[in-house]
């Protein structure tokens, strides 16, 4: 069952349930991995729904952000909160250990000794943490242990 099918079906029961505001996040979130589909004229590959499904998340966390800052809590809650819907389809993140594991685990088998072999033990790690860690936190956690 593809990620499409599984929402369509969570749209059904909200709808069933009345409950506009799940529906409506669930309608946003199938409408975007079906423009995906659209624009590549193809079935998603489970890669790309979750790259379609990060970069949905990525926009409502910077919404809640700026909606916040502009003085709009209630638009930010409401942000937040179709946040929270879209992260059930999402992987379980990593933890911070995990991430840690994953990135001396890319160093070893790189045989990486300075910040010169960032992008090599990158290349390596991003694909084992693809949907599952914040990019910005794994390039961290790597310029740490290479420093």
């Amino acid at each position: 069952m593809t990620r499409i099918t599984e929402i369509e079906d969570e749209i059904k029961e909200a709808m069933k349930a009345r409950d506009a505001e799940r529906r409506d996040a669930l309608r946003l979130i199938v409408n975007s991995l079906k423009n995906s589909e659209k624009e590549l004229q193809r079935p998603l590959s489970e890669d790309e729904e979750l790259q379609v499904l990060q970069r949905e998340r990525k926009r409502r966390i910077e919404a809640a952000e700026a909606f916040r800052s502009g003085g709009h809590p209630d638009r930010a809650e409401a942000e937040e909160r179709e946040l929270a819907i879209l992260q059930e389809f999402m992987p379980e993140p990593l933890s911070e250990e995990e991430i840690e594991e994953i990135v001396d685990d890319a160093i070893a088998e790189v045989g990486a000794t300075s910040m010169a072999d960032l992008g090599r033990v990158m290349a390596d790690v991003m694909p084992q943490t693809a949907g599952r860690a914040d990019g910005s936190v794994v390039s961290q956690i790597v310029r740490e242990k290479l420093a």
